[in-house]
């Protein structure tokens, strides 16, 4: 499980804007009281356009399924992001969720439900996400407009079905 409630959390977080591509896009994740806020300003400038935060985590086991989120959004649409090392090449999977301002909400997603993505076009042909493939988990805004974002991130974990508990 992955708690905001820890100072020390925000460190474990690294940020990717679109500046790896000359874009002028700027963010970051900072402590807030008992959640992580990840917010910047998305810039079109230099064809930017979009922000991310990632971070690794431990290895997981095969029965996972599920991840959860406890979020509190801005309106934007925003990209539950899944990395892994396939033959040694980094592989993305998404799934996109919308968000409500000022909503807290707790959202589902089944693995099975990702994409495979490779700079934000769909890749064909790749296995399906496994759980015990995961490196890194992450947030991406890419609102094809420029605009000033802010995600509230409460709690992520993970669960082998969807009966389990929210909170552990």
């Amino acid at each position: 499980m992955i708690n905001f409630n820890e100072v020390n959390e925000v460190k474990k977080w690294r940020i990717t804007n679109d500046s790896v591509m000359g874009g002028e896009s700027t963010s970051q994740i900072v402590h807030q009281q008992n959640y992580g806020l990840f917010k910047g300003n998305i810039s079109l400038e230099n064809n930017g356009g979009f922000s991310s935060v990632f971070r690794a985590v431990e290895q997981l086991t095969k029965v996972i399924n599920v991840v959860m989120i406890d979020i509190e959004g801005d309106g934007h649409t925003y990209q539950l992001r899944m990395v892994v090392n396939i033959e040694g090449y980094r592989l993305n999977y998404k799934c996109d969720f919308k968000t409500v301002a000022g909503t807290r909400k707790r959202l589902k997603f089944n693995l099975a439900d990702f994409q495979a993505i490779f700079r934000g076009r769909a890749i064909i042909n790749v296995p399906k996400l496994a759980s015990e493939a995961i490196c890194e988990i992450g947030f991406l805004i890419n609102p094809k407009i420029a605009e000033n974002f802010a995600l509230k991130i409460y709690q992520i974990s993970f669960h082998k079905n969807e009966a389990e508990s929210f909170y552990e």
